[in-house]
């Protein structure tokens, strides 16, 4: 999808490919401060059918500039109607502010209602009020559901992420 950003940038977002490792690492890295963050090109190659999930990237030019998570979950509540999740939604600092973030959130959400998804579920870290008050902005609610969360280091497994 092609679109122009309120800043006047043009920019594309699409699933990530396998060459897009490098650059997914860089963006992640930023999210995270956690160095040992890496994104396996063949792990991108084997979602790119997007049937269960989906990594969106938005490209400004050659610069792969933001991504978001988006993964489909099957429910048996409202018939046959999945639901969707969405996470690790990054823009790299220097594009913040000019409208990647509201465009990532657009097509997440558009490739949600293409699914028929009674709705989208977001996490975000505690700490970060900044984006908080982004998606809030996007018309997310913080005060309808509350989050939990337990890492596998928190399991007695092996101490992985």
């Amino acid at each position: 999808m092609m679109e122009r950003t309120d800043a006047g940038h043009t920019l594309e977002i699409r699933l990530a490919a396998g060459a897009d490792a490098e650059a997914l690492t860089a963006l992640y890295r930023q999210l995270t401060g956690d160095a040992r963050t890496r994104v396996l090109p063949e792990r991108l190659d084997a979602l790119a059918d997007g049937a269960r999930a989906q990594v969106l990237v938005c490209a400004c030019g050659t610069e792969l500039a933001g991504t978001a998570w988006l993964g489909f979950c099957e429910d048996v509540m409202y018939g046959a109607q999945p639901f969707a999740v969405l996470e690790n939604v990054v823009v790299d600092a220097r594009w913040r502010g000019r409208g990647l973030g509201a465009a990532l959130l657009r097509e997440a959400e558009r490739r949600s209602l293409a699914r028929d998804c009674s709705k989208i579920m977001l996490l975000s870290s505690a700490g970060r009020e900044d984006a908080h008050r982004f998606f809030l902005r996007a018309g997310f609610r913080g005060d309808a559901k509350r989050g939990f969360v337990k890492y596998r280091r928190d399991m007695g497994g092996d101490g992985h992420q």
